[in-house]
C-alpha cells in the first residue's frame, strides 16, 4: 500500500514512513490532495477566525530562535494594562470574532488575580478565551480555567531532546511535557506545535514531533517555518522553507483529521498568500492580529511579519475576502475543534 494511502486510510505511519514523505517531493501531490480531502470530510468548509491579541512582548526566557528573548536589548518592550486588553477584546467582538487568543512572552507582569479578572471580563462579552502565555504552575493553570479560559496553546517546538536543550537554555523538556499533560487534565482544549527548519533538525526528528502530537491527542497543532531573527544566537542561521512547513502541516491533518490547524502568519511571511495555501492544504483556522498601533510591530518574534502596518478592522475584512475567494465559509461558532467536541460527548455518554 502506498504511504499516503496508508496514512489516509489508517491515520497511522511509522517514523520511517513519515521521514520518507518528508525527504522527497515524490509524495507531495498525493499528500496535499489527501490533506484537503481529510479537511473537507472531518472539519468541513468552515474557517475559524480567532483574534490574536499580543498583549506583552516582555519575556524572561532566552530561547535562541525568538526575537522576544530576554537578552534582545534592541527591542522596545511593552505590556498592555488589563483595561487595555479588555478594551481591545471588546473592539474585536464588534468585528465579529468569537474567540480571543491572549498571547505574550513568558513573564510576571500580571498577578494571577488581575489576569483572572481579564479572562472573566472577556468571557462576559460572550467570547471564548485561548491562552498562549507559557509555562505556569498547576495552580495558576487551574485559576485561569476556573476564571473561564477555554483553551491553552503551548508549543513544544521540537521533541528532539538534545536540540530542545540547546535551543532553550534554563528550560526543561520534561517540564514542558508535564505542563501539557496538566493542561489536558484540567480540561483545557489543548494545543501544541513545532517549528520546521531549525538548525540541526532532521526529518526523523520532525517525524517524532508528529507522532508526539498524535500520542498526546492534542486538539490543535500549529506548524510554522523557522525564520531567523536579528539579535538572536540564530540570526545568521538558514531558515526553514515554506514547502517543508506545508508538508508537515498536511501530514498532521491527514494523521489527526479532527483537530484545528491554524494557517500561521509565518507561512505568509515566506510566501505571498501563504495562509490561503495552507487553508487549501489542510488548515482550518486563521488568527488575525487585533493588537493596535505600534504594538503590532513590537511583537517581533521574527522579521518581516505581515500586516503589521494594518488595522485590526482592515485585517478582518482582508482575510475574510480571501477565505471566500477560495469557496470557504467563515465559522459562526466559538471555534472548538471537532476532536474536543467528540471527547466531550464521549465523557457525557459514560
Amino acid at each position: 500500500m502506498d504511504i499516503i494511502q496508508k496514512a489516509f486510510l489508517r491515520r497511522a505511519l511509522s517514523v520511517e514512513e513519515i521521514e520518507a514523505v518528508l525527504s522527497t517531493d515524490r509524495y507531495d501531490e498525493a499528500l496535499f490532495k489527501a490533506a484537503d480531502l481529510t479537511r473537507q470530510r472531518y472539519v468541513k468548509r468552515d474557517v475559524h477566525l480567532k483574534g490574536l491579541l499580543e498583549f506583552s512582548n516582555v519575556c524572561l526566557r532566552t530561547c535562541h530562535y525568538c526575537g522576544l528573548r530576554r537578552e534582545n536589548d534592541g527591542l522596545k518592550r511593552y505590556s498592555l494594562s488589563p483595561d487595555e486588553i479588555v478594551g481591545l477584546a471588546k473592539k474585536a467582538a464588534t468585528y465579529g470574532y468569537r474567540t480571543i487568543v491572549l498571547q505574550s512572552g513568558e513573564n510576571r507582569e500580571y498577578s494571577v488575580g488581575d489576569f483572572c479578572k481579564v479572562i472573566e471580563n472577556i468571557r462576559a462579552l460572550n467570547l471564548s478565551v485561548t491562552l498562549s502565555i507559557g509555562e505556569k504552575s498547576e495552580n495558576e493553570y487551574r485559576a485561569y480555567k476556573e476564571a473561564g479560559a477555554n483553551r491553552y496553546l503551548l508549543r513544544i517546538e521540537t521533541t528532539d531532546k538534545p536540540l530542545y536543550k540547546a535551543l532553550h537554555p534554563s528550560m526543561s523538556y520534561e517540564r514542558r511535557v508535564k505542563c501539557l499533560k496538566i493542561l489536558k487534565k484540567l480540561g483545557y482544549e489543548t494545543g501544541s506545535g513545532s517549528l520546521v527548519g531549525l538548525p540541526h533538525q532532521t526529518a526523523a526528528s520532525i517525524a517524532e514531533d508528529i507522532l508526539f502530537f498524535q500520542e498526546n491527542d492534542f486538539d490543535m497543532i500549529g506548524i510554522g517555518p523557522f525564520i531567523p531573527c536579528e539579535n538572536t544566537p540564530l540570526s545568521a542561521a538558514q531558515g526553514g522553507s515554506f514547502d517543508m512547513a506545508l508538508k508537515v502541516m498536511a501530514l498532521v491533518r491527514v494523521l489527526m483529521p479532527t483537530i484545528n490547524i491554524p494557517a500561521t502568519t509565518a507561512m505568509e511571511t515566506l510566501r505571498p498568500n501563504g495562509r490561503i495555501l495552507a487553508l487549501q492544504n489542510g488548515a482550518n483556522v486563521v488568527m488575525p492580529v487585533i493588537t493596535e498601533g505600534e504594538y503590532r510591530a513590537l511583537y517581533r518574534l521574527y522579521p518581516g511579519k505581515v500586516c503589521v502596518g494594518d488595522t485590526p478592522s482592515h485585517c478582518r475584512g482582508c482575510i475574510s475576502g480571501k477565505i471566500r475567494s477560495i469557496n470557504r465559509d467563515i465559522s459562526v461558532t466559538n471555534g472548538d475543534s471537532e476532536r474536543f467536541i467528540i471527547r466531550k460527548e464521549i465523557r457525557r455518554a459514560v
